[in-house]
C-alpha cells in the first residue's frame, strides 16, 4: 500500500495502563510498519519530557507533544509554542485561590507546588514522576517555571467556573472525567499537529491513521482519514471512530494494523 502517516496516543493505546508496559506485539508491529516505509508519530497530551524512555527506543519518526504545541521529526525540533512565563505565574496563583491543584507540564520538566496536595491521585502521580527524575528540580513557588499545559484536580471546594473564566483567553479545557481537566494552549490540539504533518509531507487525509482511547484524542479523530479506537475507549470518540480494535492488552495495535493492511 501507499506510504501512510500513523499517529499514536500513549496511555491506554501504546502503553497499557494496567500492566504499565508496551505489549511485545505492539513493539513488533511498529517495527514492521516502519520497515514498510510508513511514518510513525507519537501524538500525545504529555509534554516531551514525560514521554517514557522505553517509547523513545522504538522507531518513531517524530513526537507531537502537549496536544499540538511541540513537534520533533528525526530528532530535530520542528515547531514549539509556549505559554508566557509571567502569565503562567498568574494562572498558578489563581489556581491556588480557586482551591485547585495540578501538574504543570513543560517540554523539559514538570512542576508541582511544594505543599502536600489533598488530592491523593496527584500525590501518587507526583511520586511516579519523581521516580522518573521529573518534578524534583524546582517548585512552582520559585516562579517562572516554563510550563505550557496543566492537568488539574478539583472537588467540591474548587471554584472551577471562576478558574476556567480566568484562563479562557490563553487555554482550552478538556474534561478528562472524575473531576479532572486538561488545560492546553488555545488554538492547538492533537488535530492541528496532524494537519502540519500531512501538509509538510504532501500527504492526503486518507493516508492518515490515528490510534487512541481518551477524550483528548477527539481532535485527532476528527482530523484523520482513519480513526481507530482501542477496545476500551471514551465514548466521546464514537461518532468519529471508523474501527474499534481490541484492547492494548489483547494486542489491539497489531490487530488493527493488520486489518488495514499496514503490516502483513
Amino acid at each position: 500500500m501507499n506510504r501512510a502517516a500513523l499517529f499514536f496516543d500513549i496511555d491506554g493505546t501504546v502503553l497499557s495502563e494496567i500492566t504499565k508496559e508496551i505489549p511485545a506485539s505492539t513493539v513488533d508491529a511498529l517495527k514492521r510498519a516502519h520497515d514498510a516505509g510508513h511514518f510513525l508519530f507519537i501524538n500525545t497530551g504529555r509534554t516531551y519530557c514525560s514521554v517514557p524512555v522505553e517509547l523513545k527506543k522504538l522507531p518513531f519518526d517524530g513526537y507531537l507533544c502537549g496536544c499540538g504545541i511541540y513537534f520533533t521529526f528525526d530528532e530535530e525540533v520542528i515547531f514549539e509554542k509556549h505559554l508566557d512565563p509571567e502569565r503562567g505565574d498568574e494562572i498558578a496563583d489563581y489556581m491556588t485561590k480557586c482551591q485547585i491543584d495540578g501538574i504543570f507540564e513543560g517540554a523539559e520538566d514538570v512542576y508541582f507546588t511544594s505543599r502536600v496536595s489533598r488530592f491523593d491521585r496527584l500525590e501518587n502521580t507526583k511520586k511516579y514522576m519523581n521516580n522518573r527524575g521529573l518534578g524534583i528540580e524546582r517548585y512552582m513557588e520559585q516562579r517562572r517555571c516554563p510550563y505550557d499545559k496543566i492537568f488539574i484536580y478539583t472537588d467540591e471546594k474548587s471554584d472551577v467556573k471562576a478558574f476556567f473564566e480566568f484562563i479562557k483567553d490563553d487555554m482550552e479545557v478538556i474534561d478528562r472525567g472524575s473531576n479532572t481537566f486538561e488545560c492546553i494552549l488555545k488554538d492547538y490540539t492533537k488535530g492541528t499537529a496532524i494537519d502540519w504533518v500531512l501538509e509538510h509531507f504532501g500527504m492526503t487525509r486518507d493516508q492518515s491513521y490515528v490510534f487512541g482511547d481518551s477524550s483528548n484524542d477527539l481532535a485527532m479523530f476528527q482530523h484523520a482519514g482513519h480513526a481507530i479506537a482501542m477496545g476500551a475507549h471514551d465514548q466521546v470518540l464514537e461518532p468519529y471512530t471508523e474501527f474499534v480494535t481490541k484492547t492494548v492488552e489483547e494486542d489491539g495495535i497489531a490487530y488493527a494494523m493488520k486489518k488495514y493492511g499496514l503490516i502483513d
